[in-house]
């Protein structure tokens, strides 16, 4: 991170990277505004890096406080977005630094994820001192590695919504008597499932920190459903809604992953999660071995994601975003660069993009759900799900073979394996 010789010289150049999350406008909004006040010229920089990278010169339109004004409250983005990648090739780094040196841009507000973070690192490492950069985080995923009180802007108008659409399928589900297998985005953590299956009371949440890096077969988390959908019977329903992280795919041993369809990548080498088909296949096996066992259970797959990306912000969203905006602004023209935009306690506080960089993968790291943390923990205890107790549970144990129509030696070792990742039981400090 550097402070040097910015103040009062170019323009402030402003992109999203990356997909949706409510609240970029108000970001835009809110360092547009702050600029302008100081007589900084301030350029919108449309779909992201892709055509800076070419060139374009429909790339950058200027921005005034009227162009803005009471754009805060809409969802979606006013400049566009896009996941190109300008890291893959020198000569489109080049590009994009040429391309804002020649509009007088010489300080620049990225707006984006992991992915955008690294490009503005580069673009900032690239530019040698002649572009100042601030990286506000945005994802609906939540998986910037912040401190663990810190969320990501977006997140929490993200889940509001998914808990809305979840909370509705849980009244179909008990009102049709069937299960929902809800597929929540989340490529790599899963913040934004738990969130909206803890906060909604979903029948069962699953994420994929919980094979604790591990591949896993394809089965175990077919498994784990065939057990909630066998245990929630015992209560007398033939209802439920699970919710489950995209990223759990990426849990999958290759071999089975391979299965469900050609791999798709972005700009960025990600697999596509959203053209697996994860939920429909996981239906359908799921459903089989239900069959397999002399059970009847109608189930329905649902992707939600899209739906939350370019929702309007709640109001959490809208202040967290004014204040980001504004103080990556007004970081810039003071001469910072080079640092993540971060409010804690409060407070603003610079990081450093070199920092947040993991040594090992030589890109931006990623925050994963504590698996560990009470607030994991009892998330868990509500899920209905095959848990240690009950295969130990000689009573519990017959009842649920009963219900499947296997024997208790038949049940204990074919659910055995998905109580191995079961964290450890909660215990509460008292003193």
């Amino acid at each position: 991170m550097t402070t040097d010789s910015h103040r009062g010289l170019g323009g402030l150049g402003i992109l999203a990277g990356g997909g949706p999350a409510p609240g970029i406008n108000a970001v835009i909004a809110a360092a547009t505004i702050r600029a302008r006040l100081e007589g900084l010229p301030v350029f919108g920089l449309m779909d992201g890096f892709s055509k800076l990278m070419v060139g374009d010169p429909d790339a950058i339109r200027p921005l005034e406080i009227e162009d803005v004004s009471r754009m805060h409250y809409r969802g979606g983005s006013m400049l566009g977005i896009a996941r190109a990648n300008p890291t893959r090739r020198e000569e489109d780094l080049e590009r994009v630094i040429a391309s804002l040196e020649a509009r007088g841009i010489d300080k620049l507000v990225t707006i984006g994820g992991d992915d955008t973070a690294y490009s503005a690192y580069r673009v900032s490492e690239r530019a040698k001192g002649r572009i100042a950069v601030a990286h506000v985080p945005k994802t609906i995923d939540n998986d910037l590695d912040l401190p663990p009180e810190i969320d990501t802007f977006g997140y929490q108008t993200a889940r509001a919504v998914g808990v809305d659409i979840v909370r509705n399928l849980m009244t179909d589900a008990k009102t049709t008597r069937r299960w929902y297998v809800v597929i929540a985005m989340g490529r790599t953590a899963g913040h934004l499932a738990l969130g909206i299956g803890k906060a909604a009371g979903a029948t069962l949440t699953i994420v994929p920190e919980e094979f604790r890096g591990e591949t896993v077969p394809l089965s175990m988390l077919v498994d784990t459903l065939v057990g909630a959908i066998i245990k929630r019977r015992l209560d007398g329903r033939d209802d439920g809604v699970a919710v489950i992280a995209e990223g759990a795919a990426l849990s999958i041993d290759p071999e089975d992953l391979n299965q469900l369809g050609v791999i798709e990548r972005d700009a960025h080498g990600h697999v596509r999660l959203a053209e697996l088909d994860f939920g429909r296949e996981l239906k359908r096996l799921v459903r089989t071995e239900l069959e397999k066992l002399g059970i009847d259970c109608t189930l329905v797959e649902k992707n939600i994601g899209y739906e939350l990306r370019c929702a309007d912000p709640v109001p959490a969203d809208l202040e967290y975003c004014r204040d980001l905006g504004y103080a990556a602004a007004k970081f810039l023209i003071e001469g910072g660069s080079g640092a993540l935009v971060s409010m804690q306690g409060g407070r603003f506080v610079p990081v450093p993009l070199e920092d947040m960089l993991d040594s090992r993968t030589n890109r931006m790291q990623v925050r994963l759900v504590d698996i560990e943390s009470t607030r994991y923990a009892i998330a868990r205890r509500y899920m209905i799900r095959i848990r240690r107790d009950d295969l130990e549970d000689p009573v519990i144990l017959a009842r649920l073979a009963a219900s499947s129509d296997i024997n208790t030696d038949e049940f204990h070792a074919r659910f055995q394996s998905i109580v191995g990742y079961e964290p450890p039981s909660l215990n509460l400090p008292i003193s």
